[in-house]
């Protein structure tokens, strides 16, 4: 099987992952493109006998952990916000293990077969991505979601991570008038709503006013990393698991605090 059918079906999956280590659709996609060059001009760096998803993901983050930037601990003024020293604490391998294994969904064997550790280690950096995850600073969170059992499982949720909710919109009419009343923190959203109108929509139309991160929910990613659009930079599947969220929230509050 050629190289474009091998990898052709993860593509969507891998820029998920790009972006939610960059922070942005730009970024990632740019990492996403280098790592197709290198691949194409080095075609016998992917063994086509091994799982062709484990491979890609392979490839992504050797040529990541290749990039000096990208290994380093971000630094922050030592007299500064201490919530951002918080935040910018959690390391770069911890947060790859992470994001592998809870957004991902790679078991403890595959994430390890592809950051070229054991499962020891990967064990140990993805309880210390909790660790440091668990130190972030809690915000307000506005949760847009039209099924009722869905919404309190991402409430309770929410709140277990020291976050509080300060409102659950069904439609875009509600999720308006709510940050209306209260700007959020971070913004949980899914993309069709009660009234078969737009979650997205309803999120573009708050970012006209304030700057706010948001974690898109949908059971069908696929159509909104489609490349031919502007997408978001971080998503939930559902049916998500709780770690999943806790990683993705955890990566939109990172971004958005070191871009503060």
């Amino acid at each position: 099987m050629s190289l474009v059918a091998n990898t052709a079906p993860h593509l969507p999956y891998l820029r998920r992952f790009a972006r939610a280590l960059t922070g942005g659709q730009k970024s990632g996609d740019a990492y996403v493109v280098s790592v197709l060059e290198a691949l194409v001009e080095d075609p016998d760096s992917f063994n086509s006998d091994n799982d062709p998803r484990v491979e890609l993901f392979k490839a992504f983050c050797r040529y990541w952990n290749s990039v000096d930037i990208n290994l380093k601990e971000d630094t922050v003024d030592p007299v500064g916000d201490p919530s951002v020293r918080r935040l910018e604490a959690i390391t770069p391998l911890p947060r790859q293990a992470f994001l592998l294994m809870s957004v991902e969904d790679f078991s403890a064997g595959e994430t390890a077969e592809i950051l070229g550790k054991s499962e020891e280690e990967v064990s140990r950096l993805v309880d210390q991505a909790g660790r440091e995850i668990a130190e972030q600073v809690a915000t307000d969170v506005l949760i847009i979601e039209d099924e009722p059992l869905i919404a309190m499982d991402i409430e309770t949720l929410v709140k277990t991570l020291g976050h509080s909710v300060t409102g659950v919109a069904r439609t875009h009419s509600e999720a308006i008038k709510a940050v209306e009343e209260h700007r959020p923190g971070l913004v949980l959203a899914d993309i069709q709503l009660a009234d078969g109108s737009s979650g997205l929509d309803a999120v573009n139309e708050m970012l006209q006013s304030f700057s706010v991160p948001v974690v898109f929910i949908t059971a069908y990613p696929e159509r909104l990393l489609t490349g031919e659009r502007p997408e978001p930079a971080f998503l939930i599947t559902k049916p998500f698991q709780p770690d999943t969220v806790k990683a993705v929230i955890s990566q939109a509050l990172f971004f958005e605090r070191r871009a503060s």
